[in-house]
């Protein structure tokens, strides 16, 4: 830092104040000690600064070991508004959301003094550990269990179901199949709600309800059984690698998306659009949702004040082209 201030000709105090972005810096001033910054390649000591601070630069991060399109997503967009707010991500993964993993996850990260602490905890084995974590530790779920009081931040995966439902009933279909996800995860749960509540809004019968996982093969299983019954002509299923199975399947049957069965997906991966035909679907907006958990987060680590409120993002729908008007016959 010294060598930083003795090349643009200021002060010591100069160069911490424009690293820590204050506002008393003239821009002209500010300038010109991030030119001298990018000409020496100068990076502030993390260390170092904790020390003075009081305050880590590290946030620590509780996911699952999993690649699944949405918690990777979530955590890809966390590291990534962390680091523009001037923070590291230690990320802590663990092999299931159970009690003594994330428990030990947790103590891991303070350990090493983390300011504060991110947990992306979207099934049920989650929730009893996250309120036997030490109340002191600066706190956010992600994806959590709406029932606990405990700071979260989640995706409106009802108001996604709901959007995903109606644009299929909207398309002139009497009713609306679903493929659900694990029973476990809340992410699941919400979109079967959503579902169920704009078939009962729209007065249209609620069919069974087709579980599976969250992968494409299952969603090729239960498209081989949904390709049977002529009497489906809308399917909205839980994520889109479900609904890629789906395709399959009615392809095989010779069942025509969106001539013979529209389906909608949820999640809008990168793919989608790429799916023969492309695929309607729900996209979360996982930045939003980082974005959320990290004021969240730093609020927290500077009032020490606790805020046990939801704050749920909405979802997009995104139509494409697997879905039209029911068969006539």
């Amino acid at each position: 830092m010294t060598d930083v201030a003795r090349l643009a000709g200021v002060s010591h105090q100069t160069v911490s104040r424009v690293l820590n972005g204050h506002p008393n810096v003239r821009e002209q001033t500010r300038l010109r000690v991030q030119a001298a910054i990018a000409e020496l390649g100068y990076r502030p000591n993390r260390a170092a600064r904790a020390l003075v601070t009081g305050r880590s630069q590290v946030i620590g991060v509780v996911a699952q070991n999993t690649t699944l399109y949405g918690p990777a997503s979530l955590l890809a967009a966390l590291e990534q508004e962390a680091a523009e707010a001037g923070f590291a991500v230690s990320v802590g993964s663990v092999r299931d959301l159970d009690h003594q993993s994330i428990a030990a996850a947790v103590e891991r990260h303070l350990t090493h003094r983390v300011a504060g602490i991110v947990v992306i905890a979207p099934v049920e084995s989650a929730g009893e550990a996250l309120e036997r974590l030490p109340k002191d530790v600066p706190l956010v779920t992600v994806d959590g269990d709406p029932r606990r009081p405990v700071p979260l931040v989640t995706v409106d995966q009802v108001a996604g179901a709901r959007m995903a439902t109606q644009h299929l009933l909207d398309a002139g279909h009497r009713t609306v199949w679903h493929v659900s996800g694990p029973p476990d995860w809340f992410d699941s749960a919400g979109r079967i709600e959503g579902w169920r509540q704009a078939l009962r809004a729209a007065g249209a019968e609620i069919p069974p309800l087709v579980p599976a996982d969250w992968s494409a093969a299952a969603g090729y299983r239960c498209g081989q059984m949904l390709a049977r019954m002529p009497e489906v002509t809308a399917v909205f299923t839980a994520n889109d690698h479900l609904a890629l199975g789906v395709l399959r399947a009615l392809h095989e049957h010779g069942r025509r998306v969106p001539d013979d069965m529209s389906v909608v997906g949820f999640d809008d991966v990168p793919e989608a659009a790429f799916f023969i035909p492309p695929l309607s679907t729900v996209r979360p907006d996982f930045a939003a949702v980082a974005r959320a958990s990290l004021d969240l987060l730093l609020a927290q680590i500077d009032t020490n004040a606790t805020d046990p409120g939801r704050h749920t993002i909405a979802p997009t729908l995104i139509p494409r082209r697997s879905v039209a008007g029911p068969p006539h016959r």
